[in-house]
């Protein structure tokens, strides 16, 4: 079996777990858990509950390390029974992988520097005070690092994986199983298409949690040294 852990915390955003959660479990010879401290039940930041499948303890050694992003990241970036789980596991990983800003916590965890990385628009410049190099694309791959941009670039990522891992005519095979086919109805999926009004409405709303994760960022990067 090839053994794929997703991270499940508090407030995180449920379509950076699902969306690859998805793909990955509909891989041949794939065993998928939700992995977090506990096994309580965990609410996401818009208020879908999950529960997790096994504890950081019996969590088993994983092919693919996944680390979904959501405000909650920034409560983990200075939690050490996180970061310590992801330094272990990223050890005998064939894959360590992030959605949105899970790849601050993989940086927070010391495991991006000397990588080309990326993450959440909105986010992606905080990256370099963590030793890794910003990349402005859906999905990064460098050597065995794997990261995927804001929320929807997850199934992105995990069909990527699956070609990698099982090969392309099961990764396709996947995407047309969930008939993932994207045709957005509107222009506005990035900062680079998105009406001028749009984006500083964004920005705006957006304003006070970016500071509050920053922050974190820099602390996390003054640990790293």
């Amino acid at each position: 079996m090839t053994q794929i852990g997703l991270l499940l915390f508090p407030r995180l955003t449920q379509l950076d777990l699902t969306g690859p959660f998805e793909v990955f479990a509909r891989m041949r010879g794939a065993s998928v858990h939700l992995v977090w401290k506990a096994a309580a039940p965990v609410t996401c930041d818009r208020g879908l509950t999950m529960t997790p499948t096994v504890s950081f303890a019996g969590c088993p050694q994983l092919d693919v390390l996944c680390v979904p992003g959501g405000p909650g990241q920034i409560d983990l970036m200075e939690d050490d029974e996180t970061l310590d789980f992801l330094r272990r596991q990223a050890a005998g990983a064939r894959w360590v992988s992030s959605v949105c800003t899970g790849s601050l916590l993989l940086g927070a965890a010391g495991l991006l520097e000397g990588y080309r990385a990326t993450c959440h628009w909105a986010s992606r410049d905080q990256l370099a005070l963590l030793g890794a190099t910003p990349v402005a694309e859906r999905v990064v791959i460098d050597r065995d690092r794997a990261t995927g941009g804001g929320v929807s670039a997850g199934i992105d990522l995990a069909l990527r994986l699956v070609a990698e891992l099982a090969g392309r005519e099961q990764a396709e095979a996947i995407q047309l199983s969930i008939e993932y086919d994207p045709a957005p109805p509107f222009q506005a999926g990035s900062p680079d298409h998105a009406d001028p009004a749009v984006l500083e409405q964004v920005r705006r709303a957006t304003a006070p949690m970016l500071e509050r994760r920053l922050s974190a960022t820099r602390r996390a990067a003054a640990r790293l040294g």
